[in-house]
């Protein structure tokens, strides 16, 4: 049984969202006993020139307005590392990811921290996690050639070591919505608790 759940909302719309609803589903689905949520419509820094020059100082050199910088790129490692499973509902926005869990990537991932270089190539050291990416589109299929979403994810969440990786998706929704949403509902049926 999942212990720890960290849910990941990107949805720009709070009612109405076919993420947040599945995201739902899905959370209930797993039977956690804690459900931690990050909902990144209440925003994320985005990095910028300080953030870049405090990451890139030792930890121990770092003075206290670096330390101050990295503070939120911190706090959300610190819920991806207690966490066993991450549900990460993003839809997807023309053909990508939204841009807040882009920003949020970007403060996870993290030499050092959530992976580091080796001379066989970079090697993601949050291993033992599993994700369950949720998402729906209004006409992308999920798993073609211009889906840059799952994919993206998918590789991102591999980067820092988290390789089991499930998707449930709604896709298409402006084509068929009643089958796409059935054909979502069943997949998060299917999934292990």
């Amino acid at each position: 049984m999942t212990k720890t759940v960290l849910r990941i909302d990107a949805s720009a719309r709070k009612t109405g969202s076919v993420t947040r609803d599945l995201t739902d589903k899905v959370i209930s689905k797993l039977g956690a006993d804690t459900v931690v949520t990050r909902d990144l419509t209440h925003g994320v820094f985005l990095l910028d020139e300080a953030w870049l020059a405090a990451n890139w100082t030792t930890a121990g050199e770092r003075t206290d307005e670096q330390k101050a910088t990295l503070a939120v790129s911190d706090a959300l490692i610190a819920e991806v590392k207690a966490a066993d499973t991450l549900v990460i509902g993003a839809p997807i926005y023309n053909f990508g990811i939204p841009g807040a869990l882009k920003g949020w990537i970007d403060q996870i991932a993290r030499a050092g921290v959530t992976f580091r270089y080796t001379d066989e190539g970079p090697k993601g050291l949050l291993e033992d996690k599993r994700a369950i990416i949720v998402t729906a589109s209004g006409g992308t299929k999920v798993g073609s050639d211009f889906d840059f979403a799952t994919g993206y994810l998918k590789f991102a969440l591999g980067f820092i070591g988290i390789t089991d990786v499930q998707i449930v998706a709604a896709d298409q929704m402006a084509l068929d919505a009643d089958a796409s949403l059935k054909a979502a509902n069943e997949q998060v049926e299917a999934l292990a608790a």
